[in-house]
């Protein structure tokens, strides 16, 4: 049995940014999100906005006494919501995540990714890296995870930079979401330790 994180642990803020677990009234970010071609470019097929209507009682799911889930992401300063962010396991042979595997009270098959969405109004300005290393840093300190992954089209170079920089190496390529050549990524709790940069 795992115990759970207190609700205000589960907060996560940067300089910029307040990364809060996705609630049912961040229905409006998800929208933005998934029915946005800029957006899904690198990720997927857009969505209609009654299937995603549908998917919040997935999306709010949190496992392992909710560390794992997603988060949307609200900038400080403006109060705007800018778009959601993972820790869940990656699906192989699915296109989707296996929602019927995040529970309370244990960790879920498979390794555990790091992953991130914006809203194209907030690309450009360091937001995926702050998200990312925010992440990163909650995964290795409040999780029982020696690795975390990550997995991008191999054709999104600036996604790959983000992953580069919060210290992710390559790992080449292989299936995830039921694609062959996926680009992998990963870093262990080890060599995140050992970076003098995430130390405070």
């Amino acid at each position: 049995m795992i115990d759970p994180l207190p609700p205000g642990d589960l907060i996560l803020e940067t300089d910029r940014l307040r990364l809060t677990p996705m609630m049912p009234e961040d229905i409006d970010v998800v929208l933005r999100l998934f029915t946005d071609e800029r957006v899904m470019r690198y990720v997927a097929d857009v969505e209609t906005p009654e299937t995603m209507r549908a998917h919040m009682t997935d999306a709010v799911k949190r496992g392992a006494g909710g560390r794992i889930g997603i988060w949307c992401i609200t900038r400080k300063d403006t109060g705007t919501k800018i778009g959601d962010c993972i820790l869940l396991p990656v699906p192989i042979e699915q296109d989707d995540y296996d929602w019927t595997d995040i529970v309370p009270d244990r960790y879920p098959n498979g390794q555990i990714e790091v992953g991130y969405l914006l809203i194209p109004e907030a690309w450009g300005q360091g937001f995926a890296t702050e998200v990312c290393a925010r992440l990163l840093r909650f995964a290795f300190e409040n999780t029982d995870l020696e690795e975390i992954v990550a997995t991008t089209d191999p054709e999104n170079a600036k996604s790959q930079h983000v992953l580069q920089k919060c210290g992710l190496v390559s790992i080449g390529k292989k299936r995830a979401y039921a694609w062959d050549d996926v680009s992998w990524f990963h870093i262990s709790k080890a060599d995140w330790s050992a970076n003098a940069s995430n130390s405070e």
